[in-house]
């Protein structure tokens, strides 16, 4: 293929103002212009991107590894309670928190 010369692109801008009109050509011009730049906006953005998540890559591959997390010894299990010994802790409990919450009124007043 060979290159395009001067009497080429003549021809082509001909073509061009015969398709659009002399007014649309600016705008068509401008129109283009806006895409290229935008076009190699993004292209460099996707190349920072890599090149961000190689320098990402390099850094988790110096790290050290970290260590297995050792398994939580679950305590064993409580023998079971029947309802009424259940409902005695509750009312213990209660009765705890009621104490507790009278004594903490009496020292704000």
């Amino acid at each position: 293929m060979s290159q395009l010369g001067v009497p080429e692109l003549l021809i082509i801008a001909l073509v061009l103002v015969l398709l659009f009109g002399a007014k649309k050509l600016p705008e068509m011009a401008r129109g283009v212009g806006r895409s290229l730049r935008i076009f190699k906006s993004e292209t460099a953005k996707l190349r920072d991107d890599d090149d961000e998540t190689a320098h990402t890559v390099q850094a988790q591959a110096a790290q050290p590894q970290p260590q297995p997390v050792q398994p939580q010894q679950i305590p064993a299990p409580q023998p079971t309670l029947s309802a009424e010994e259940q409902a005695r802790q509750l009312e213990e409990q209660a009765a705890r928190l009621r104490a507790g919450a009278a004594a903490q009124a009496d020292k704000r007043d």
